[in-house]
């Protein structure tokens, strides 16, 4: 690819080199013109972060390493990390099928190998094992060599790619421009759709090779933040452009268009640009092995393992959407136990309950239910639960929903591992099956609005949730609580510039209720376990100090694996006085920091694993 990059250049050269009488300043200008050129039709983000938040990052990272975090979030993770269902299928077996797949889709898979070595300060992981992974890096797919981490395999992607766009002097190619989300999804393999294209070229036709460029959010003059273009606008290539210049080092990719420009801007729907040209490939496992793999970031599969759970123990999944750390546990439990499954939203605890029937996992039962008010009291009135010691007779309140008939004499079962929507079906009696039905022309523009937008939060994806009043104290053996929060961890990330420091404030605020409620619910012996997806040391170690210094029957235990870095020891003083407090010596060892930057190559991540102790003092 950089040879074809170099060739591209040359090309360049010889356009503007090839007029006999040109003088040798006009030949200065041209390389200006040629070295600009290749500037911008490439893919070189900036990140940009609110100037407080930045520089309590730099205070807590050094400014080197907070720029080598902010390049690296620009970017995906150069390979996919799978999650096998072992108890459909094995490692090998997954492997052979994907090869087969890329073999018979012609995939080439051309990058660096995946490097699992992170300091040696900060890790456990048999140097044996390394250099074992090492030597399969040649593979485009592999078997992870951490030990218990077997059932995972990695498939590499490739990137950045230099693309050439056809540019010519004075003559742009083509081109689409996108919005800074549907971006970040196509960096990540996805193709365009309808709604993401924010504008295009003029005469764009179906099956035109286009450029694809990204819009990102830009300063206002009012201090906030935003797109200062109108969905619709025509592009012409040239300075005089809005968005010219932001469009500088925004180009992700070519493809063919698969609708004109007038179809693009009329649709609601559908894929408007088929991306066979991207600055980093990454393989789709769209509809690939349904019920025997699952897409999983490398930290989220090390966070179920920290919680270690066993067969026959009651866990607890506090914030359980959409489902992937919960059907991890499941799953290493050998489906022998009990799985609650909770989260404050209709719709994406349907999207749990389809995993599971998915993944055929039974132990799993979802609630919907809001972390804040998780604990529910011993003195509730008895209509909302029928309460049932477990056999082991160790004071773990079991608890059952028996809170009776439905509306249309359907009863109050969660269906998991199998058609809720059948069976819902099947138990409500359409009392209006032979009436005659009429559409308005209200209902149809509030149709194709939801079509065009999405489901909004209270609109239902279907199918049934039973709501939860809340669990004893004490009744888990094991509670995830993987908490909401700023996400700043997540990648590619090409904006950063809402959050700031009182929003990263509020965060932690936040995090510390739900986990007021969690410590709750974890029986004297058991374990919690806290993760989040972000950067931000104040909803990480912050964190940590807090529960420390506020339960004292809470102590950090060890977890194994452990390939994550060591966690912050020390403190931030802000300039309105406010202090932070993050680990103390002997402490950042005990916590699993996941750094985008390092050779792990994964998202940012943070997991804290605390024993819980008598609560005799509470």
């Amino acid at each position: 690819m950089k040879k074809k990059g170099r060739n591209l250049l040359a090309a360049f050269r010889q356009t503007f080199l090839t007029l006999q009488n040109m003088t040798p300043q006009a030949e200065a200008e041209a390389e200006i013109q040629l070295n600009a050129a290749s500037a911008r039709y490439s893919y070189n983000p900036i990140l940009r972060w609110n100037p407080q938040v930045e520089d309590y990052f730099i205070k807590a990272y050094g400014s080197l390493h907070f720029a080598q975090i902010s390049k690296a979030l620009t970017r995906p993770s150069c390979y996919s990390c799978i999650r096998v269902n072992t108890l459909k299928s094995t490692s090998d077996a997954v492997i052979e099928k994907l090869q087969e797949i890329m073999r018979k889709s012609g995939s080439q898979n051309d990058v660096v190998g995946i490097n699992l070595k992170e300091n040696k300060a900060s890790n456990d992981i048999d140097l044996d094992m390394v250099e074992k992974q090492s030597s399969l890096q040649n593979e485009s797919i592999t078997k992870c060599q951490i030990p218990g981490l077997e059932y995972v395999v990695f498939v590499k992607g490739s990137g950045p790619h230099e693309i050439d766009y056809g540019y010519l002097p004075d003559k742009p190619p083509k081109e689409v421009l996108v919005s800074r989300k549907c971006a970040e999804a196509v960096l990540r393999g996805a193709q365009v759709y309808v709604p993401g294209i924010m504008a295009c070229s003029s005469h764009v036709e179906e099956g035109d090779l286009v450029a694809v460029s990204v819009a990102v959010e830009q300063p206002f003059p009012d201090g906030g933040w935003g797109l200062g273009i109108t969905r619709g606008t025509v592009l012409q290539g040239l300075p005089t452009d809005p968005y010219h210049f932001e469009r500088h080092g925004l180009y992700i990719g070519q493809g063919t268009t698969m609708l004109s420009r007038a179809g693009i801007f009329h649709a609601s729907q559908g894929i408007a640009v088929d991306m066979n040209n991207r600055v980093f490939k990454l393989p789709s496992f769209y509809d690939v092995l349904e019920g025997e793999i699952f897409l999983q970031n490398l930290p989220s599969i090390i966070a179920a393992h920290a919680l270690d759970p066993q067969k026959g123990e009651r866990i607890l999944d506090m914030c359980a959407a959409p489902g992937g750390k919960t059907t991890a546990i499941a799953i290493l439990m050998k489906d022998e136990g009990e799985v609650i499954a909770a989260d404050r939203s209709h719709n994406k605890v349907i999207d749990i309950q389809k995993l599971a029937a998915e993944l055929g996992l039974t132990c799993i039962t979802t609630y919907k239910l809001d972390a804040l008010k998780a604990v529910r009291k011993r003195n509730g009135s008895s209509d909302m639960t029928t309460l049932c010691c477990n056999k082991d007779n160790n004071d773990v309140v079991n608890q059952r929903s028996d809170s009776g008939p439905l509306g249309n004499g359907v009863s109050s079962t969660t269906f998991v591992g199998s058609n809720a929507d059948t069976t819902f079906k099947e138990n409500v009696s359409n009392e209006k099956a032979n009436e005659r039905t009429y559409t308005s022309k209200a209902d149809i523009r509030k149709n194709t609005r939801r079509m065009r937008n999405g489901p909004g939060r209270n609109q239902s994806l279907g199918g049934r949730v039973e709501n939860s009043k809340g669990f004893l104290p004490n009744s888990f053996d094991r509670v995830l609580l993987d908490a909401p929060c700023s996400a700043l961890g997540l990648r590619p990330r090409l904006f950063a510039g809402e959050e700031t420091i009182e929003s990263l404030r509020n965060h932690g605020k936040y995090q510390r209720r739900m986990f007021d409620q969690a410590v709750q619910l974890v029986r004297p012996g058991g374990v919690l376990v806290y993760s989040t997806c972000t950067i931000n040391p104040g909803e990480n170690e912050a964190l940590v100090r807090y529960a420390l210094d506020t339960y004292k029957f809470l102590s950090l235990a060890p977890q194994h694996p452990r390939i994550g870095g060591a966690g912050l020891v020390g403190r931030c003083e802000f300039p309105d006085g406010y202090v932070e407090e993050w680990l103390r010596p002997g402490e950042e060892e005990l916590v699993q920091r996941f750094d985008p930057s390092s050779q792990l190559d994964t998202i940012g991540f943070f997991i804290a694993k605390f024993a819980v102790g008598p609560k005799d003092d509470i």
